[in-house]
């Protein structure tokens, strides 16, 4: 390794040798390899962050090049599932961390596995689903792992950090209740300046904490409009943690690591479009799905991550574990229709 690679971040005094060799031996778990999730997954690897586990469902698609800063037309081409072109490049950028790639749906049972199998230091929501930060929020607080919250749409951004070990108000604590609808830049579209501001917010409290720099992070959460020049900090007090959470109160549970075993739809905000989770993830035989669907469809296309399928107006793309994307329409029944079709 090339003694001057960090040298300018080491010369930052809050940093130094010392808060760079920590940053050396930590590893963080990124949820979600979109807009935000690449962005902080670059700064870090750029930063030298020891071990970067990347974790995603989806693929690079044309709209996401616009914003998604690891991405580049060949990924879109390519379809590549996010995590593993986001790996890609990461490791063109330092060789000399380790980055692992993880093509799943972000469950329960998944995130257990990834905080129990390898020492985690911090985890960053980099989704755009309250379901799944729920659950980010559940495992955070269970494991006592800090995490960053983040999300934009528009020109607005948020973000705010957890510190469980400090006993503080948890997300469901802040926000009370599951909300019904969350802004959605499939709805409201994006600019790529607010997914740097929440990207730089967030990656700045992670160099914090994994620096050793824990008394320099935020206690705030941070909103902010680009367009309307608004920027807003709401400081927050212990007082606001509530006894009787189910995740951060004195007897918690932990609701949302209870997951119940049945086929998952989705249809997706703004898209004609309906994601599938079988109840059972299993390995497919992605030959054998092309040679089946082959005897329906003119129109099949693959990579070694996953199968396309044109049937009329409908385009399936089946995942290697049976998860699936069903464009085309946003009605779950007929989304399982053509789901079992092709895959029984």
């Amino acid at each position: 390794m090339c003694n001057e690679r960090y040298v300018r971040q080491q010369s930052f005094a809050p940093i130094g040798s010392s808060g760079q060799a920590l940053l050396h031996d930590k590893h963080v778990l990124i949820i979600g390899a979109g807009a935000l999730g690449s962005g902080n997954a670059e700064i870090l690897a750029r930063s030298g962050v020891g071990k970067l586990t990347i974790v995603d469902r989806d693929y690079v698609d044309w709209s996401n090049l616009q914003r998604q800063t690891l991405y580049c037309e060949q990924d879109a081409k390519e379809q590549l599932p996010k995590a593993v072109a986001a790996a890609r490049r990461l490791r063109q950028i330092n060789a000399s961390i380790q980055i692992d790639a993880e093509v799943l749906d972000c469950t329960a049972v998944e995130l257990i596995r990834l905080v129990e199998a390898s020492k985690v230091d911090l985890i960053i929501d980099s989704t755009d689903n309250f379901s799944i930060r729920y659950m980010i929020n559940d495992i955070a607080y269970k494991y006592k792992i800090p995490w960053l919250y983040g999300a934009c749409s528009g020109s607005y951004g948020v973000m705010c950090s957890f510190l469980p070990h400090q006993q503080t108000p948890c997300l469901h604590c802040l926000l009370s209740s599951m909300p019904v609808s969350a802004a959605n830049c499939e709805i409201n579209g994006i600019i790529a300046p607010a997914v740097q501001m929440v990207v730089s917010l967030q990656s700045a409290e992670a160099l914090k904490w994994l620096t050793g720099n824990e008394e320099s992070m935020s206690n705030s959460f941070r909103v902010f409009d680009l367009w309307s020049s608004l920027f807003q900090t709401i400081q927050i007090s212990s007082s606001l943690r509530q006894e009787q959470c189910n995740t951060c109160g004195n007897d918690p549970s932990y609701p949302f690591l209870q997951e119940v075993a049945s086929m998952k739809t989705e249809t997706l905000c703004g898209r004609s479009t309906v994601w599938i989770r079988p109840s059972r993830v299993s390995p497919l035989d992605l030959e054998q799905v092309i040679e089946s669907a082959q005897k329906r469809s003119s129109r099949v296309t693959s990579n070694p991550y996953l199968v396309q399928i044109h049937e009329e107006e409908y385009r399936l793309v089946i995942f290697k574990d049976g998860r699936a994307l069903i464009h085309g329409t946003a009605d779950p029944l007929l989304a399982k229709e053509l789901y079992y079709r092709y895959l029984g």
